[in-house]
């Protein structure tokens, strides 16, 4: 207490003391001198201590008498303030410890005194607690005192200070016998010798014990004493007592300190001897009464048990046999022994209700039950108590069911209950509202009638009572209803927990000490410590068989009776949770029997919950027919009532939760569910999973009603062998409320977790599992036999998941196993095979991806140990289960493919052995494990399988039930040559190893090696089989499979190919490609050419492939395409194979007879072939060849798409160079430079196919009808493409005779006609001026001669007029289009297409041949410009031909079909003469033109004065236009040809002079309108001849006379008609007056007035000598008429008559002398 110790309390203290002394000098003045005196000494008292002692408080305490000397005299006043005071003061002294024993004393007088006297009751108590709670300085006698101080005031009239006496009471009890302890603690050093005390010795002897034991003593030997009425020998001065209380301060006692009792015999002494008598004695009232019994019947009135009393005794009896059993072992027995007779049903209500709580009590310690066991159970001729406790909590139960309660006074109505309506609903409905579910029920058990709630009283396995807790009841209370059940039913409860877990929790003890003793015993050790180990591990021996006993003996002694107990609540139970325990509890207790081994007890507790999970009457059936059946009638004997085991009643009040069909051969009607049946089924499945190790032979029993619920349920076995809720397939189906739909899968989950749990069981146990199930098994095989009901899964589906998750062991359990699953798998009934494939196949992937120890690689025994069954499935004849086997494998392949290794051959063989006709979903499945195996295990396959996959392949693309697989298979076969290719050599190395090894068996055993290909090595040989797998599929019937077949053919040819050694080439070439060839030829020449209708129902096929011809057609294209393309990709590898010129002679016979097959595609597409093989870059010689193949010009053929395998997406690594390669695959050197002679005879083969194609396929029909073939222009077009590539090889022999040759095919091939359908696509529209690509083609042919004549050697120049006619021929098409045979052919632009007239007949149309017209004509003109001088030109007349075929576009003029036509025309002459003059000049002597010039002088006129009438449309500028070309011509003329007159000849000269003179003159066109007259007079072009004649009349001298009167001809014609037309307009002038003249007139006068002023100006240019002077006078002569015209009115007029008059300025001479004749 440093707290009252340190400075500032005690100086504090001091302060209080004088201030409380000073306070009562002060109340005592007056009335209590001495009392004033008393407390002014002792201030200074006080003061002097204080001052004298440094040790202040010890000082106090010694004076403490002092001290508290003037408190008492002032308590002694009785004065109530001045009492008050004195007692605080003293309290504060006492709670400082400055209180001396001897003031202790004196202060208890003095209370005593203010006790009898009555006053300040409540503060004494205080006082007196606070005495003795601060310190021990009170004991003996002052302690009796104040402790009856207390009891006294207990007893006062004053509640109040009778409760806050009770509590000091216990308070000071409490305080004393912990003194006790206190005062043991601290004497526990001190080792004592203990004083013998006789077992009869004094009550009072004493003498041994301390001081504060010897006060505890006495103190509990006064409470027995008046308990039992006695008076005490201690607590002198009682003067009365209850025995209730006394009784509640002896339970509190004994219980608190139990250890003073168990150590100090004096108090185990007094237990013995004062207190269980007592007790005894005070029970017998309660022994003796009977209820009901009447009082004559005995001799002695029977006092009635006081209830008060009854409960504090059972109270007592409790903390004895808790705290003291060991003490008290006889005593205890009778006390069991009553509280099991207080259960008996005649006893009081109120009395049962106490003793089950007392007895709940003992049931919560199983220690102590334990005890029990071994003290009387287990000894021979004692009671056998626990096993009667038991035994009376089951009758208890029963009776309650069986025993209306009556008889308590207290519950009158409860015997009517039932029909009283309360708030209890009466049981007759209570089940009905369950069902409705509109109302909560209370929970209940109910039986027979009789309903008794279930109250919430405790938790679990704490025994916290009711009415043992009323103390302060006198009256015996009121139980509810179902009190006394609801305790019983915990006290099972708590028993069972209790006992198991301590069991349980000993067992895994000794299981853990076994554990480590055999370890230490293991590890090698010391021989004195082994000796020790063995003798412990002896005595550990010794105390687990007295354990063993000891727990069987409980277990014996309590199971019937439990399970009697458990039965009948379980059946009776309406409410889950109180279901939920009593399963628990039986769960426990079964597996608790099973660890020990007590098979009886264990199966009957089994049995009860797999009845319980059953519907009512179900039960019997299948569990009678079990071991159990024994058991389940059995009747135990219970206290001499013989009790059945009471079978559940039909008529429970359970909510049914699921309606199903009973598993059964003929299934009665159905059965019902109720949510208990599903609670104990969870528990089986709880039992089962948790405890599986013990259940032995009762997993038959188990199982087999999993099996019937499960059937019931409906559940079905899912993947994995769990069973998920699905559909019961026949009969009424099954029936499942929400709340049981929720809970199935939880019940499926446990289910599987049960069998999961099976891998932690031992190997034996695991073997009882297994037979049970295997035995389930076959009894459903039986049931299913004969019909195709749905069979029960159950036993299939678990034996599935046990094998699955025992993998680790599965050697042991492999052949029952697989062995009972192949039986399965034939039996006839679809569902049940069905499931023992999935178990079987399941068991077998899940074996395989395991990992074993040692893994399966490294034990091939069990490898195919575990592929066995999956082989033997091959012989069952259901698809449904090869289907199963394939997917199987298929999903083998994707888990473990890499890892099979020897069972490779068997897999495959698995995928071989499906036939044609075996089924889509069979086929389609296997070819999936096909696919797997070729895309992913190639590499870790041993090579010698790899025949064996190619051959699988092929066969799949053979199989016809189902196109994309065949499609497929082509696509892996194309895979597989890839792999082939990557892996060549590491294959190569290890086929040619197998092969060794294969010929030196075959020699020992003296037989020929057999294989495909012999005498190719082994790796080309597997190339062959591939090749000449893909070339049986490009004949298949199919054409989707051929085209496939044929593209991967070709691709892998041309990928790969380069890796086949030189000579296997020989064998590709005619063994493979031209076999195909042929094939193909002879299909499609042959092949139908029905239309065939839609393919499939509803798959359209498109016209181009409607006929089976036309399907051929595609795969004809298609196989010559690809040997095209090897041919001129692999050239440099097949040309040294020596008979190359003939395979090159076939090929092109094969391109022949295709290019001429009545059918465009074909035909095309040979041409592309054609194509392709002559554009072959002469093959690179050295080592560094390029592997890809040249890059080709020509673009591939859109019809074929690209040509590519469908594995052709990945890049092939190139590993080395193509002449590596080559070098180390042959022997010979890389193939030497072929001669160039050979090469030569090979480009000429091909210009003979060239020119066999082109004339056979453009020769017109000779009659037409409307089947009649006409080439179509893409194939003309590709045809004539080819030229210039051949044209390049050949040119060196190329001579006249072959350009004639081509010359026709040329015009032949221009002058087919198209079809009116396929000319949009060909010509976008008649408008638009394009070249079609044939007329592009045509060109560019006569092009690249045109240039190689050129570079060429002179004698090639001969071939110039020859190009040039063919040119023309093409110029003259622009007018007049050319004939095909006698086909007619419409003009393009009315041509109809036939959009409406689909399968009308196409009508043929003749192309527009204008723009290729002008095309030629400026290839003419271009050439020409470049050989107008050579001789051959100069020659044959070149010149005067241009000329002449430009004569015809020219005359037509605006006639022409185009209107571009002539205008190219005339500027093609311009710059055609303008080259070819000069050098027809210079040639003049020659005489080699002198047929062009009149030829030139006709087209000249003709263009001119053309006789075609423009076009109403044409536009004023286009005339204008028009005219300038004109004058441009006239402009040649005047430039080109008239300076030259002396090397040209005289008729052309007059020809020409005549044309102008006409020009200038007749310039009016007559065929305008009015107003446009004078635009359209041409006036540009009169003009321009006009000047031309002047200039060409006055230049020079006049060489003839005839020239000279040309001219003087024209002028005097020219100013004639000026005269007139001026003479005719002043005329008109005159006559309009006001009117404007007509504009035509005006723009005739303008015209004549321009050409007056154009005239003079001219003539004066002239010299003099050169004019005539009539001429002078004729112009003179104008003069007059000039003037007159002055007076008109049009202002345009004016302006040109004033140009006219202005130039007659250089007339006006002065007169001179009369001159004679015009000559001056």
């Amino acid at each position: 207490m440093s707290g009252t110790h340190s400075p500032e309390a005690v100086k504090k203290l001091l302060e209080n003391m004088q201030s409380d002394l000073r306070a009562l000098s002060l109340e005592c003045r007056k009335k209590f001198p001495p009392v004033k005196e008393a407390a002014e000494s002792g201030i200074i008292k006080v003061k002097t201590i204080a001052a004298r002692n440094t040790e202040i408080l010890a000082a106090l305490k010694e004076n403490s008498s002092e001290v508290v000397q003037p408190f008492l005299m002032g308590c002694g006043t009785k004065e109530p303030k001045i009492t008050q005071l004195c007692l605080a003061a003293i309290q504060r002294l006492m709670s400082h410890e400055v209180v001396s024993e001897t003031a202790a004393g004196n202060i208890i007088n003095m209370l005593w005194q203010l006790m009898e006297n009555s006053l300040e009751e409540l503060k004494l108590l205080q006082t007196v607690l606070v005495l003795l709670t601060t310190n021990t300085v009170v004991h003996d006698e002052a302690l009796s005192k104040a402790i009856v101080l207390c009891f006294r005031l207990h007893f006062t009239k004053d509640n109040i200070t009778n409760n806050t006496a009770a509590a000091t009471v216990r308070q000071v009890v409490t305080v004393v016998f912990e003194r006790m302890v206190a005062e043991d603690e601290r004497h526990r050093d001190i080792i004592e010798q203990p004083v013998l005390v006789q077992a009869n010795s004094n009550r009072r002897s004493v003498s041994t014990l301390k001081p504060c034991a010897k006060d505890a003593y006495m103190l509990f030997q006064d409470l027995c004493q008046l308990v039992n009425a006695d008076a005490p020998y201690w607590l002198v001065g009682m003067t009365e007592m209850t025995r209730t209380f006394g009784l509640e301060l002896l339970e509190s006692v004994l219980n608190d300190f139990p250890q003073v009792f168990l150590q100090h015999q004096e108090f185990s002494f007094l237990l013995k001897e004062r207190v269980c008598p007592l007790v005894i004695k005070l029970f017998s009232p309660n022994i003796k009464f009977r209820q009901g019994s009447s009082t004559s019947s005995s001799p002695a009135p029977v006092e009635k048990p006081y209830f008060p009393i009854c409960m504090r005794l059972l109270r007592v009896v409790s903390v004895l046999i808790k705290q003291f059993y060991s003490l008290l072992v006889t005593e205890c027995e009778i006390f069991l022994s009553l509280l099991v007779k207080f259960l008996d049903a005649d006893k009081p209500q109120w009395l049962r209700a106490v003793a089950v709580e007392s007895i709940h009590r003992l049931c919560v310690q199983p220690q102590l039950l334990r005890s029990f066991c071994q003290s009387y159970d287990m000894k021979q001729h004692s009671t056998k108590v626990f096993r009667d406790i038991v035994n009376a909590l089951g009758s208890f139960i029963q009776s309650l069911f069986l025993v209306p309660p009556t008889g308590n006074p207290a519950t009158t109505n409860q015997a009517g209950n039932n029909n009283s309506g309360g708030t209890v609903s009466a049981p007759a409905n209570s089940g009905m509202l369950g069902i409705g579910g509109g109302v909560t029920l209370l929970p209940a058990f109910e039986y027979r009638g009789t309903w008794i709630p279930i109250l919430t009283i405790t938790v679990q396995g704490s025994a916290k009572a009711t009415y043992l807790e009323m103390l302060d009841k006198v009256e015996p209370p009121t139980i509810p209803e179902g009190y006394a059940m609801s305790v019983a039913f915990h006290c099972l409860l708590d028993l069972v927990r209790g006992i198991t877990g301590m069991i349980e929790g000993e067992l895994g003890e000794v299981e853990a000490e076994c554990q480590t003793s055999t370890e230490t015993a293991s590890s090698p050790t010391q021989s004195s410590e082994e000796q020790e180990l063995q003798s412990t591990s002896s005595d550990q021996m010794d105390k687990e068989i007295v354990n063993r006993a000891v727990w069987e003996e409980m277990v014996n002694a309590c199971w019937c009776g439990l399970l009697a107990a458990l039965s009948l609540l379980l059946d009776a139970s309406t409410d889950e949770a109180a279901t939920e325990n009593i399963l628990k509890a039986e769960l426990t207790m079964a597996a608790l029997c099973g660890r020990l081994g007590l098979i009886t007890s264990r199966d009957a507790f089994i049995t009860a919950i797999c009845k319980g999970s059953l519907p009512p009457h179900y039960a019997l059936t299948v569990l009678n027919t079990t071991s159990a059946a024994t058991l389940s009638n059995k009747s135990y004997s219970i206290q001499g009532q013989n009790v059945t085991m009471i079978s559940p009643s039909s008529e429970s009040h359970q909510q049914v939760v699921a309606v199903g069909q009973p598993l059964a051969v003929q299934p009665q009607g159905t059965v019902m569910l109720t949510s208990k049946n599903i609670q104990c089924m969870r528990t089986l499945l709880n039992l089962a999973h948790c405890h599986g190790a013990v259940l032995g032979t009762s997993w038959q029993l188990v199982l087999a009603t999993l099996q019937h619920l499960v059937w019931i349920l409906g559940l079905k076995p899912s993947s994995g062998g769990a069973l998920k809720p699905g559909r019961a397939v026949e009969g009424p189906s099954t029936v499942l409320t929400t709340a049981v739909m929720t809970d199935l899968p939880v019940i499926s989950n446990i289910l599987s977790r049960l069998f999961e749990s099976s891998q932690y069981l031992d190997d034996v146990s695991l073997h009882h599992l297994i037979n049970a199930l295997c035995s389930l098994s076959l009894e459903a095989m039986d049931m299913a036999y004969g019909n195709n009901k749905e069979p029960s899964l159950f036993a299939v589906a678990k034996l599935l998941e046990t094998g699955l998750v025992n993998m680790h062991r599965i050697e042991i359990l492999w052949r029952p196993l697989t062995g009972h699953l192949l039986e399965v798998c034939q039996h006839p009934n679809s569902r049940m095979r069905e499931w023992g494939a999935e178990s079987l196949t399941s068991l077998i992937k899940a074996g395989l991806t395991f990992n074993h120890d040692p893994p399966l690689s490294q034990n091939q025994r069990l490898q195919l140990l575990l592929l066995n069954p999956l082989k033997e499935m091959s012989s069952i004849n259901h698809p449904d289960i090869r289907l199963k086997q394939l997917e199987c494998v298929l999903q083998i392949l994707q888990s473990q493919g890499d890892s099979l290794g020897p069972g490779w051959p068997l897999v495959l063989g698995v995928m071989g052995a499906i036939r044609n006709d075996q089924g889509e979903s069979l086929i389609r499945t296997a070819f999936q494990c096909l696919q797997l195996v070729v895309t992913d295990f190639l590499p870790t396959m041993p090579c010698t399988c790899l025949q064996i996959v190619v051959d699988v392949a092929g066969s799949f693309g053979l199989h016809n039930q189902e196109l994309n697989i065949s499609l497929t298979s082509i696509g892996l076969l194309w895979n597989i040559s890839d792999y082939f290719f990557q892996r060549g050599e590491t294959i190569e190395k290890e086929l040619n190893k197998e092969e060794a090894a294969q010929q030196k068996q075959a020699e020992e055993k003296g037989v020929a090696l057999n294989r495909p290909f012999h005498p190719a090595p082994p790796f080309d040989c597997l190339w062959l089989c591939l090749y000449a797998k893909l070339g049986e599929l490009c004949v298949d019937p199919r054409p989707a499979v051929r085209k496939s077949a044929g593209q991967t053919l070709f691709s892998t040819i041309g990928a790969h190919g380069t890796l086949l050694q030189h000579s296997t080439w020989h064998t590709v070439i005619w063994k493979v490609l031209f076999h195909l060839l042929d094939r193909v030829r002879e299909s499609s020449t042959t092949a139908d050419k029905e239309k065939i209708e839609s393919g499939g129902g509803n798959i359209l096929i498109h016209h181009s492939r409607d006929t089976a011809e036309k399907q051929w057609a595609e795969t004809w294209v298609l196989t010559l395409a690809g040997v095209a393309r090897i041919f001129n990709t692999r050239r440099y590898l097949l040309q040294p194979l020596g008979d190359f010129s003939r395979a090159w002679d076939i090929l092109l016979d094969h391109i022949q007879s295709a290019a001429l097959s009545k059918n465009n595609e074909v035909s095309l597409a040979a041409l592309k072939s054609f194509q392709e093989i002559l554009q072959i870059v002469s093959p690179v010689r050295d080592s560094e060849k390029p592997e890809t193949p040249p890059v080709v010009n020509v673009p591939v053929p859109v019809l074929l798409g690209p040509i590519s395998g469908p594995g052709l997406n990945r890049p092939f690594v190139r590993t080395d160079s193509i002449g590596e390669r080559l070098g180390r695959y042959s022997s010979l050197e890389p193939p030497t430079v072929t001669d160039e002679l050979e090469d030569l005879n090979l480009w000429w083969a091909a210009w003979n196919t060239w020119y066999r194609i082109g004339s056979e396929s453009t020769k017109p029909p000779i009659i037409f009808d409307k089947l009649t073939f006409i080439p179509s222009q893409p194939f003309l077009t590709a045809l004539i493409q080819i030229f210039p590539a051949l044209y390049q090889h050949i040119k060196t022999g190329f001579n006249m005779d072959d350009l004639q040759k081509l010359g026709v095919i040329l015009h032949s091939a221009v002058s087919v006609p198209i079809s009116s359908d396929a000319s949009p696509f060909i010509l976008p529209s008649y408008t638009e001026a394009v070249l079609t690509s044939l007329q592009e083609a045509v060109l560019t042919a006569l092009d690249v001669l045109q240039k190689a004549i050129c570079v060429g050697p002179e004698n090639m120049q001969i071939m110039y007029p020859a190009i040039f006619d063919q040119l023309l021929a093409f110029v003259e098409f622009s007018c007049k289009p050319p004939q095909y045979g006698q086909l007619e052919t419409k003009h393009i632009a009315n041509a109809k297409y036939n959009q409406i007239q689909l399968f009308a007949p196409a009508e043929w149309v003749a192309l527009n041949y204008v723009p290729f017209a002008e095309r030629s004509l400026e290839v003419v003109v271009d050439l020409y410009q470049k050989t107008a001088c050579h001789k051959a030109v100069v020659n044959e007349k070149v010149l005067q031909n241009i000329i002449k075929t430009l004569r015809v576009p020219l005359s037509l003029k605006y006639s022409c079909p185009s209107e571009s036509t002539w205008k190219l025309a005339v500027s093609s002459l311009l710059k055609v003469l303008s080259i070819g003059l000069p050098v027809a000049r210079q040639h003049a002597s020659s005489g080699k033109f002198d047929s062009m010039w009149p030829e030139l002088a006709n087209t000249f006129e003709d263009f001119l004065f053309t006789k075609s009438i423009p076009p109403d449309n044409l536009s004023i500028q286009e005339f204008q236009r028009n005219e300038s070309i004109d004058v441009e011509v006239v402009q040649l003329i005047s430039t080109e040809i008239l300076p030259y007159a002396n090397f040209i000849p005289k008729e052309f000269v007059g020809q020409i002079m005549t044309m102008l003179n006409k020009g200038s003159i007749h310039s009016q066109s007559s065929s305008f309108t009015e107003a446009e007259i004078d635009i359209r007079l041409r006036e540009e072009f009169s003009k321009m001849c006009f000047e031309t004649l002047l200039q060409f009349s006055f230049s020079n001298k006049v060489t003839t006379p005839q020239e000279g009167y040309i001219s003087r001809m024209a002028l005097s014609v020219l100013l004639k008609r000026s005269q007139d037309v001026l003479h005719r307009y002043i005329e008109d002038e005159r006559l309009s007056g006001k009117c404007p003249l007509p504009r035509q007139q005006v723009t005739e006068i303008i015209f004549v007035l321009k050409a007056v002023s154009t005239l003079i100006d001219s003539l004066k240019k002239t010299q003099p000598e050169n004019v005539d002077g009539n001429t002078w006078a004729q112009v003179i002569a104008l003069y007059p008429t000039l003037v007159e015209c002055i007076t008109c009115s049009s202002s345009e007029v004016c302006s040109a008559l004033k140009e006219a008059l202005v130039p007659f300025k250089d007339f006006m001479h002065p007169p001179a002398s009369k001159v004679q004749n015009g000559e001056s």
